[in-house]
């Protein structure tokens, strides 16, 4: 996805023409270099022009694709015909040829990378054997080798940092992507937390004021002037029905615990949070929860993260066993081991070697993020993650988690 702003396209620029007219004022009167001035003072006011026409026509900062390519075909040029009248790819700045290149690498698609490349090497070829000499003042004779050499070093030079920079922010941008997609899923489940605190909030709240409600109606009830005004007793007894049903509401909200947040949920038992992310997911297969010389009485304080983490791996598991997930659970003094097996076919190497990395997936029914997510909101609160096969070649999970923080 396309990041660059035009403002920052604008300023690159801007630096361009400045070092352009520096080099320029340089060369013709301190170096005293007899240049085509006037020339590449008109070329350079056209960068110019474009740039101020940009920056006051071009109302949103950010732009497509195509237009940040167009920019960088027309710096690329503008550059192009600068060298034109300066020597060629003998003038020392025909290096700079590559800055386009590196930055459609950087942020643009393959294509237009691919694109502007095979521009820059066409042009670098026609300066090659098209060009206005520059007076060197001295006498300066560069072999044809050493000449042909330079072409070949600028095209394979064009070519390596284009696909060397173009992987490497590609690898970038795909942990960025899938972080954001860790932040938006962690943030949706704070907000599900937040809405269970609010539910509860209400069934606590409006639980007294209909207390009160039901005593007044009943005593209503009772009073002989509303038993003999037919009329008025069936509206109270309406009433006190609707009353009723705000009831039921109140107490089906406060059952439903994948909604309710309270201190049970503050300070849960590591095998109750394993059992809501098991049945959430689970449709015919069987869990078995094992405690290795410890009890079955392990709190953790509740945090959003391990649950999102939790429930990500737990649904990997029961994706990818036949009939069983196996969960061990071992705790000392300040360690809490989770391992997570299932009676599947286990890790394949391929797959082991990347796990924890972003888009890695057996099926092509997920994104590939289901386990990076994990990883890293563990890792968020100062817990590991470990991936590997069991002797009997199942996968296994391994998380663990030390300190006084996060074991009570």
């Amino acid at each position: 996805m396309n990041t660059i702003l035009l403002t920052n396209l604008i300023k690159i620029r801007w630096i361009a023409i400045f070092g352009q007219l520096a080099a320029i004022f340089f060369v013709y009167n301190i170096l005293q270099i007899k240049i085509l001035f006037f020339e590449c003072i008109i070329i350079i006011f056209l960068s110019v022009l474009i740039n101020l026409g940009a920056l006051f026509f071009q109302k949103k900062d950010k732009i497509s694709d195509k237009k940040v390519f167009l920019f960088l075909l027309f710096d690329t040029s503008q550059l192009g015909v600068l060298l034109f009248l300066n020597g060629g790819i003998l003038n020392p700045f025909s290096i700079l040829v590559l800055a386009p290149v590196i930055i459609s690498a950087t942020y643009l698609k393959s294509s237009w990378t691919v694109l502007l490349s095979l521009y820059s090497i066409f042009l670098v070829i026609i300066l090659k054997y098209t060009f206005i000499p520059l007076n060197w003042r001295n006498d300066f004779v560069i072999p044809n080798l050493y000449n042909n050499g330079l072409l070949i070093s600028l095209i394979i030079t064009i070519i390596f940092i284009a696909v060397y920079t173009y992987l490497f922010a590609s690898s970038s941008r795909r942990i960025s992507q899938a972080l954001s997609e860790t932040k938006l899923q962690l943030n949706n489940q704070k907000k599900i937390t937040e809405i269970g605190s609010l539910s509860a909030a209400a069934v606590h709240e409006l639980s007294t004021p209909l207390n009160t409600i039901f005593l007044i109606l009943n005593d209503l009830l009772k009073e002989k002037i509303l038993i003999n005004n037919k009329n008025l007793f069936k509206d109270v007894a309406l009433l006190k029905s609707q009353a009723e049903r705000c009831g039921d509401i109140l107490l089906s909200l406060s059952k439903n615990p994948h909604i309710l947040k309270d201190n049970f949920f503050e300070n849960i038992k590591i095998e109750d949070l394993i059992k809501l992310s098991f049945e959430k997911f689970n449709t015919n297969k069987v869990l078995n929860i094992i405690f290795k010389e410890t009890n079955s009485d392990i709190s953790i304080l509740y945090k959003d993260e391990i649950n999102y983490a939790f429930s990500n791996i737990i649904q990997n598991a029961i994706q990818h066993s036949k009939n069983k997930v196996f969960i061990t659970i071992f705790k000392d003094i300040n360690k809490l081991s989770i391992k997570i097996t299932d009676d599947g076919n286990g890790f394949s190497r391929d797959i082991l070697d990347k796990l924890g990395e972003p888009y890695i997936t057996k099926t092509k029914k997920g994104m590939g993020l289901g386990i990076f997510i994990a990883k890293n909101l563990i890792e968020n609160v100062n817990g590991k993650i470990h991936f590997y096969n069991s002797s009997n070649g199942n996968a296994v999970v391994e998380i663990l988690f030390k300190g006084s923080i996060l074991i009570t």
